[in-house]
């Protein structure tokens, strides 16, 4: 079950017209807290982000299902019935299946959720999207920016160049 606050930022995400992708990160950004926690671990960081999309998913963010042929068949039936559990928050959830599944997470490690482990998985994810592409997704997100929000934006990234020529 996921947090208070964290269904909250989503829905607040939800109000500012952000993308449900967006809104589903409030969850992922939770289940990283809860690995780096030590409540649980996980194979890999993508494992870690499969479970916050679920949880997004079973609490209503509209998160479509992947495409066919992007990702396997039992991934793609996984993420449509997260999406129908959405549906229906009062349904009941077996204990014993609950119980398994964090009994089964807390023999994996934590070092999915690590620095290094997820700076590999955004570099890697980055690599399969095209210049243009990643170029509209930064455009997207700055049209949702309020001003303070971009004018932060603009100094973070400022800096970073400012690093990276040092860097040279």
């Amino acid at each position: 079950m996921p947090e208070k606050k964290t269904i909250e930022r989503a829905e607040r995400d939800k109000r500012e017209g952000k993308a449900p992708t967006t809104q589903a990160g409030e969850f992922v950004r939770e289940e990283i807290e809860h690995i780096r926690e030590g409540r649980h671990g996980a194979r890999s960081p993508e494992q870690a982000i499969a479970i916050g999309l679920s949880k997004a998913r079973r609490a209503g963010v509209d998160l479509p299902v992947p495409k066919k042929g992007t990702v396997s068949e039992k991934t793609r039936r996984s993420a449509q019935h997260a999406l129908e559990a959405g549906d229906k928050p009062a349904a009941k959830v077996s204990r014993k299946r609950s119980r398994a599944t964090i009994g089964a997470l807390q023999h994996e490690s934590q070092a999915a959720a690590s620095r290094p482990a997820l700076a590999r998985h955004a570099k890697a994810a980055s690599k399969e999207r095209t210049a243009a592409e990643r170029s509209a997704a930064a455009r997207k997100a700055a049209r949702t920016k309020s001003p303070a929000e971009r004018s932060h934006a603009a100094r973070k990234a400022a800096r970073t160049r400012a690093a990276h020529k040092a860097g040279k």
